[in-house]
């Protein structure tokens, strides 16, 4: 069947009809959709408040998420160990790994010695030589690696308040030897140990609870009084 001498979009179908005289009835103004009322019956499983509950009612009886077994290896909700041996105590708050993180802060820290190399420089108004600079941001950045990986791993964080006592104690030390130096010290001596102290102070400082650094600012402070010292 030849169609093509009939109309061939809506404009021409409507001129024909009117020709015609028989117009071209409307669309039905029903929808064709199939109404039924809605399932009032109520959830057929838990609810994320059910849920939420439940989970409130173990804290409350002091049963954490992840029960201990009699193993002593800290277990999933399935009950399947994790694996923990460079891991930190809580994987939620490591998602990167104790690797990860190690070059994280490394590369991190190494950026603070190469800035800080530069300032010193700066200070003593000498030429800054970036070869040097340079050599001396790479021999440190895989001792930083080395120290953070090893500070993270699972063992580390078993003992905490040794771990902060470490840390205080890294942090007293590099931050009164940095004041020392710096006041005491030829420009030359201070170039060359003021950038690695004051990096593991910044590190140190950061890796410990709010009390730890407080109470090592304090000490610092304190023995920037004593000695009569002065920052500038």
């Amino acid at each position: 069947m030849d169609d093509s001498n009939g109309p061939r979009n809506r404009k021409e179908r409507r001129a024909a009809a009117r020709q015609s005289g028989q117009p071209i009835s409307p669309p039905s103004s029903t929808p064709k959709l199939k109404m039924t009322q809605p399932d009032r019956s109520g959830p057929k499983s838990k609810t994320f408040m059910d849920i939420y509950e439940e989970k409130k009612h173990l804290l409350d009886a002091g049963q954490p998420f992840d029960p201990k077994h009699t193993d002593g290896l800290a277990r999933n909700e399935s009950g399947n160990i994790l694996n923990v041996g460079l891991n930190s105590g809580n994987d939620d708050d490591e998602p990167i790994g104790p690797v990860g993180n190690a070059v994280l802060w490394a590369l991190t820290l190494s950026m603070i010695h190469f800035t800080l190399d530069v300032l010193v420089y700066s200070q003593y108004r000498q030429e800054i030589e970036w070869a040097e600079i340079f050599k001396r941001t790479g021999v440190v950045l895989p001792i930083l690696f080395l120290v953070v990986l090893v500070m993270r791993s699972s063992i580390a964080v078993r003992f905490q308040l040794a771990q902060q006592v470490f840390y205080l104690g890294v942090a007293v030390a590099a931050g009164c030897y940095t004041i020392h130096a710096a006041n005491r010290y030829g420009y030359y001596a201070v170039m060359k140990r003021c950038p690695p102290l004051g990096t593991l102070w910044i590190w140190s400082v950061i890796e410990m609870d709010l009390p730890w650094a407080a109470a090592s600012v304090g000490v610092d402070m304190g023995f920037l009084w004593w000695k009569g010292y002065s920052f500038f």
